[in-house]
């Protein structure tokens, strides 16, 4: 009987584990959580090779600075990046690298301006576009843009403001010292061309043009022969860039040559970098015509817009004030390299500007 019972027992306990099972159950079981999403699959970065001329001067570490910012992985690229330390055989041998790599797109900024055809034939055969930022390429068209400034009209204003500066201050001589940029580069061809250009309209004496680099000792350097060669003979000096600026203070400081606002010497400078607009604040520079640096985020938008298929203008130029230490002028007028008549501002340096500047 004890047996029977057991046997019942265990029966009605199995069908009990069954029904709890849902086997026999009406009722309906909770839903299962859905399962995650599957991961979006990891996006392609852009490959990009870019070939900078060096790091000679507060601009070109800018410049450099602001392509690494445009173009980094969290934005969708791969860069490549290449310091060509102001090396042209560099800068040939990186490019033709990136060319190996098969990278996406090559971006140049030119040492100089010529002995580009060739490695730009190679990079056209590869099918990789290639972007010119900065300096120009003059024997070539084998690159879809370019994203720069217009160095023509850089020299074309310093020249204007001087001209309208002198007549202001009543000075009737003026003598001229000019600290050029690295030989051959468009920077320096172009700057020089237009202050010449305003230059042997008005008659101006240029005592002299010699070649700093780009670098504050180069400019140092420079500065120190003039003051041994035409000492007493000067009251202007046009360094093509900031620093050259720099090393030309230095020089004529130890040579006790004052210059800037209550000095001997007008000093003109270009780039209007950080250090520099301080110094005009400071009445240290007269006059200092910006090349803007900032070209990053133009790059990356040409870049996406020629991964997406899309066309981008052939040239792209930056937009670029003129800043002065003085009030005394509130604008220039001059013809730009377009043979267009132009007036435009003087931005007197403030506190603000200076603080603000790259």
């Amino acid at each position: 009987m004890k047996k029977l019972f057991a046997l019942v027992l265990a029966l009605a306990l199995a069908l009990s584990v069954a029904a709890c099972s849902g086997g026999a159950s009406t009722t309906p079981a909770p839903s299962a959580k859905p399962s995650a999403a599957p991961s979006a699959a990891p996006q392609k970065l852009i490959k990009v090779g870019f070939a900078q001329v060096g790091h000679e001067s507060d601009w070109r570490t800018a410049s450099t600075k602001s392509v690494q910012a445009a173009l980094s992985k969290e934005k969708g690229f791969d860069l490549r990046f290449v310091d060509c330390d102001n090396n042209s055989a560099k800068q040939l041998e990186a490019v033709r690298s990136f060319i190996q790599q098969q990278v996406d797109y090559i971006v140049i900024a030119p040492i100089v301006s010529t002995g580009w055809d060739t490695v730009l034939t190679e990079a056209q055969s590869a099918k990789i576009p290639v972007i010119v930022l900065d300096r120009t390429i003059d024997d070539s068209t084998k690159y879809v843009t370019w994203i720069g400034s217009e160095f023509t009209n850089e020299g074309l204003a310093a020249g204007a403001w001087l001209k309208d500066y002198a007549k202001a201050k009543n000075i009737k001589d003026l003598n001229i010292l000019v600290i050029k940029g690295t030989t051959g580069s468009s920077a320096e061809i172009g700057r020089t061309k237009g202050f010449e250009k305003i230059a042997k309209e008005n008659g101006w004496k240029i005592l002299d043009q010699q070649d700093g680099n780009f670098t504050q000792d180069g400019g140092q350097k420079v500065m120190e022969s003039y003051l041994k060669s035409y000492k007493d003979k000067f009251n202007v000096v046009v360094c093509q860039n900031d620093n050259e600026a720099f090393g030309a203070q230095d020089a004529m400081k130890a040579a006790g040559v004052t210059y800037g606002v209550n000095g001997k010497v007008i000093l003109i400078s270009f780039d209007a970098c950080k250090a520099a607009l301080k110094q005009v604040l400071e009445g240290k520079i007269n006059a200092d015509f910006q090349c803007n640096p900032l070209q990053g985020e133009f790059l990356a938008d040409a870049i996406k817009k020629l991964a997406a298929g899309e066309k981008v203008p052939a040239k792209t130029y930056m937009k670029e004030p003129w800043y002065v230490a003085e009030d005394i002028l509130k604008s220039i007028t001059y013809t730009n390299n377009a043979g267009q008549t132009v007036t435009e501002p003087l931005i007197k340096v403030t506190q603000a500007i200076a603080d603000a500047a790259y």
